[in-house]
């Protein structure tokens, strides 16, 4: 009987002591990929806040309390607010959950006729996923100076045309999205990605470069459609928007979003 206790309990030490190891390789692999992914990501931002600065003079602004945001004590954001001057609001956040990084790069425009960019650049272990909105946050979208925007957006969206597409699930907003990229791609693409990121920044800046600055009541009446779409945003929902809401709860998720996400406040 002594014998067969001491056969289990080298069993179930063997056991314990395979599984101990098992997870440290594991907690090593996530290490070493969040490493790699993050220097990766940063790279790219640094590289697209190169291109942006070519084309626009940006000036970095505080955040103030929401310069690091922590959500479920497990994601913790890194934020940053730029005014691009003659155009908008920039937010950029980054976030390292291990596993995964991401950075999210979203331009306000108030004083041209341009579109919302959204992007969002995510690393997963070896994979990556590239979403590049654009949204029509205009009066008139029909109009001529406005179409000559959104036809240089989609000869950007065409040279991507070969990279994965992925599907997504539908949202309220999507009758507001004009130029649309969902992209899958792997490590090995990451100077594709990279591209991707800047070659939307550059194209949505000489785009906007091209345009006059739009009259006061013209900029007070682009400023009303985004407060709109930012409260519809608390309201009605989106991905985003419902893990800032379930954290932080809804009014400080406003409050975040007109002073620094947006920054509507800003533009009042």
């Amino acid at each position: 009987m002594a014998k067969t206790k001491k056969k289990w309990k080298k069993i179930l030490l063997s056991a314990v002591l395979a599984v101990i190891i098992v997870l440290a390789a594991l907690t090593a692999f996530i290490a070493v990929n969040a490493s790699r992914n993050m220097k990766e990501m940063n790279a790219t931002v640094d590289a697209g806040m190169q291109a942006l600065s070519e084309n626009a003079t940006v000036t970095e602004l505080d955040p103030g309390e929401y310069e690091e945001i922590k959500i479920y004590g497990v994601m913790k954001f890194d934020v940053s607010q730029y005014d691009v001057k003659d155009l908008g609001n920039l937010s950029v956040m980054k976030v390292n959950m291990g596993f995964m990084q991401m950075v999210s790069f979203v331009i306000t425009p108030y004083d041209k006729n341009m579109p919302l960019l959204s992007m969002d650049f995510m690393y997963i272990l070896g994979n990556r996923k590239s979403y590049v909105e654009f949204y029509d946050l205009v009066k008139d979208a029909s109009a001529p100076d406005y179409g000559k925007v959104i036809g240089k957006l989609r000869e950007f969206d065409g040279r991507y045309a070969d990279m994965e597409d992925i599907e997504t699930e539908p949202a309220w907003y999507d009758d507001l999205l004009t130029v649309v990229l969902h992209k899958a791609s792997k490590r090995k693409d990451d100077s594709r990605v990279r591209t991707m990121f800047c070659d939307a920044i550059e194209t949505y800046m000489k785009a906007s470069n091209e345009l006059e600055e739009l009259d006061d009541a013209a900029k007070a009446e682009k400023l009303d459609i985004t407060q709109n779409y930012s409260d519809d945003l608390i309201s009605k929902g989106g991905v985003s928007t419902d893990v800032f809401k379930s954290a932080l709860g809804e009014e400080t998720t406003r409050d975040f979003f007109d002073k620094v996400f947006f920054g509507t406040e800003l533009h009042r």
